[in-house]
């Protein structure tokens, strides 16, 4: 027993001697080696810091390239170090440059004089710029804005295209086979960055006056491939004149992965609220698409105004219906007729659709549209001025954009208390299309008395009395004066072949009421009594509804 008590001792200093040894070593090494931090994504005191944690965690490099677009390269101060920042320089636009250059009223679009050209906004060399995991920039809001107006600034819009670009350009990765990498994107700005461009559904979190993105890429890529304005008609795939960084490594893969449209969920959708008076036209939309040999789906949302028996018609039509709450619009009059016009922003709540083509219920289609899914939102045809009309639209279904859209009812105003207005402020950067492809029925330029429409329109858009609210004879817009600029003969025989190849059991929704009689006869009457030079007044109208009112 007293020859094993030194030897305990002995082996218990040694353990000890061990352990102290161990902890220098580990010591030594954890001095030796500096280790990556750990970067929370909670709030920090300083928002600044608060992007760069989260955007750190989610770079898989040890140092972080930042681009850094209109912002001073103070930067550096919130990146620890660990990142390194690169100044992009480009040409600030002309200032003389105005939005009105960018989107035009009107474009040559038959290419008389010429294929019409966008005013230039410089972009940055990007082939100098590659490599980048984030690009941070300082957003300008605009001057003269004013709560109640959409931002139409061209220097806010070039910020917003270098970084497009940008991120375009860095995510593309040319190798033997076609692979993308993420870059993330920050916004410094109050007024945040154009929702248009950067979707609401790529981003990250906001912290403060700070916006963390992670753009997907292949719709970005898209966009980027559109003018820049409605001074040129948007091309299905690639811009006709692009830089040739686009042409060499972006279109050619672009145009193969953007024409598959068959593997998107895409629809027709249109919207009957209030009333009624559209559920003929409603049917005869739905017929229209499906007389062109389109197959894809048609959705109605309507709310419940819409009796069970429309809904029935409607159903036979070819519509799926969906009962929607309605929306009143903050601006319209009481029991004006655009009152609930706002029930057509429900169309962003169709998630279960990437994508799809609202159009009126007093349109009829003439052409197939099915190779215009292809085209980004927001893509319409122009209306007057810098504006687009919203009677067909190709939109892009979002939840947050439905509640972006909804915050901002009553904070941007509708110049017709309408639906147009409001969209019209709150999608300022839009894509134009054809005007054949919504083509208004309206003829306030001469040369043309008989008001005759083109041969090669895709749709028809009937503004005025419609035609289920006239005889089949002629269009009784001609009975009023001041609704000559909406009359059209040839239009009016358009609808009624549409109708006309229906099955009989959907045109029976299409009659006229004892109310439409009355108000036929009274304006026949007043243009009889006027002797307008027309002469539509002398035809002996044969419509066989007039004996079947409802």
């Amino acid at each position: 027993m007293a020859s094993s008590r030194p030897l305990r001792s002995f082996q218990t200093l040694l353990t000890i001697s061990l352990f102290f040894l161990s902890l220098a070593l580990t010591f030594l090494a954890l001095l030796s080696v500096k280790p990556k931090p750990h970067y929370s994504t909670s709030l920090q005191p300083n928002p600044s810091h608060g992007w760069f944690d989260i955007v750190a965690e989610m770079v898989d490099t040890q140092k972080i390239r930042i681009g850094l677009v209109n912002v001073d390269d103070d930067i550096k101060s919130v990146t620890y170090g660990l990142a390194e920042t690169v100044s992009v320089d480009f040409e600030p636009v002309s200032k003389e440059k105005k939005w009105e250059d960018f989107f035009p009223e009107w474009i040559d679009e038959h290419h008389k004089w010429g294929r019409p050209r966008c005013p230039e906004i410089p972009m940055p060399r990007l082939e100098d710029y590659l490599g980048l995991d984030v690009i941070v920039a300082r957003v300008p809001c605009g001057e003269g804005k004013t709560e109640k107006e959409g931002i139409r600034n061209v220097w806010r819009l070039q910020v917003n295209l270098v970084v497009a670009n940008l991120v375009v350009a860095n995510g593309w990765v040319q190798k033997a086979a076609e692979t993308e990498r993420t870059v993330y994107v920050v916004f410094m700005g109050s007024c945040g960055p154009m929702q248009e461009i950067f979707r609401c559904d790529d981003l990250l979190t906001r912290i403060g006056d700070y916006w963390v993105y992670k753009p997907e890429l292949r719709k970005l890529k898209q966009k980027m491939l559109m003018p820049v304005g409605s001074c040129q008609i948007a091309p299905p795939y690639a811009a006709e004149k692009g830089q040739e960084i686009w042409k060499r490594r972006i279109i050619p893969t672009l145009k193969v992965r953007l024409n598959h449209t068959a593997y998107q969920r895409v629809a027709y959708v249109t919207v009957l609220h209030s009333s009624e008076a559209y559920v003929c036209g409603a049917i005869a939309l739905a017929q229209s698409i499906i007389q062109t040999k389109s197959t894809k789906d048609l959705v109605l949302l309507h709310d419940s105004s819409i009796t069970s028996k429309s809904l029935r018609g409607l159903r036979a039509a070819g519509w799926k219906t969906r009962l929607i709450e309605p929306i009143r619009s903050p601006s319209a009059r009481r029991g004006s007729y655009n009152e609930w016009n706002y029930s057509k922003l429900r169309v962003w709540q169709l998630t279960d659709y990437d994508k799809v083509i609202f159009i009126d219920a007093d349109i009829i289609v003439l052409k197939n549209l099915d190779k215009f899914f292809v085209y980004p939102q927001l893509s319409a045809s122009a209306n007057d001025k810098v504006l687009f009309n919203s009677g067909i639209m190709v939109i892009e279904p979002s939840k947050c954009t439905f509640e972006d859209l909804m915050s901002k009812t009553y904070k941007l105003a509708s110049y017709n208390g309408g639906d147009q207005g409001f969209l019209n402020e709150a999608f300022t950067w839009w894509h134009r299309l054809p005007s054949k492809l919504n083509h208004l029925k309206v003829f306030n330029i001469k040369g043309n008395p008989n008001h005759e429409i083109p041969d090669d329109l895709y749709t028809i858009h009937l503004l005025g009395l419609k035609p289920w609210m006239c005889y089949r004879d002629y269009d009784c817009n001609w009975d009023m004066l001041a609704r000559h600029i909406f009359a059209s003969d040839s239009a009016h025989r358009r609808w009624w072949h549409v109708y006309e190849a229906m099955p009989k059991k959907l045109q029976k929704y299409c009659g006229l009421t004892r109310q439409m009689e009355l108000r036929i006869r009274k304006w026949r009457g007043i243009a009889k009594k006027a002797n307008l030079s027309d002469g539509h007044w002398k035809i002996n109208a044969i419509d066989p509804r007039k004996h079947l009112l409802i």
